[in-house]
């Protein structure tokens, strides 16, 4: 009957501390140190919410940069990617289409590259980052729309580069709902 006591009074225990005091603890220490992160990374324009750094939106408008496809409509909700292999005709028929529609909302070329996270699902479909690259790729579409220079565009993008963590982790990227409100601010600036 002891040892029943004793499994008992150790499973609430554990329950306790790992059911309560741990969670509120590590949110405590979340909202002290990151506090911005532990709330979702919310950026807020004119001080509404506009989107969370850290999920992707799409940008249809070719005034904005275009965002990375996305598998799940960039809704957190249903988040996921096809999960096609690089052999499948659904994978191939679908990047063909998408390549096509960036060229031709670009003015480019049938032949001219189009960069691959412009073309491809990201593996969660929420990814809010492209490479700069892919930006810079459309520069010169945005500076004409918006009746910018070329190289104030250019130079938006350069600032809005994030390096890989600690220099070595990931790859440099661009966050492209920061980029879109910077490039807004910088139009009604002018």
């Amino acid at each position: 009957m002891g040892a029943i006591i004793r499994s008992l009074v150790m499973v609430v225990t554990l329950s306790i501390f790992t059911g309560l005091v741990y969670p509120l603890a590590m949110t405590g220490l979340a909202q002290v140190v990151f506090p911005s992160r532990a709330n979702g990374s919310i950026i807020i324009k004119d001080g509404v919410p506009v989107g969370s750094a850290l999920i992707g939106q799409a940008f249809t408008d070719a005034r904005y940069f275009s965002s990375r496809p996305s598998a799940g409509g960039n809704d957190a909700a249903n988040s996921g990617g096809t999960n096609y292999g690089g052999t499948s005709a659904k994978l191939q028929q679908q990047v063909g289409e998408l390549a096509e529609s960036v060229r031709a909302a670009n003015g480019w070329t049938s032949d001219q590259e189009v960069p691959s996270v412009l073309v491809t699902n990201s593996s969660s479909g929420l990814d809010p980052h492209l490479t700069p690259a892919a930006a810079y790729c459309q520069v010169e579409r945005i500076a004409k729309i918006r009746g910018l220079e070329i190289r104030q565009v250019r130079d938006l993008v350069k600032e809005h580069i994030e390096n890989a963590d600690l220099g070595v982790v990931g790859e440099d990227r661009v966050n492209v709902l920061k980029l879109n409100l910077a490039l807004d601010n910088l139009q009604q600036n002018q």
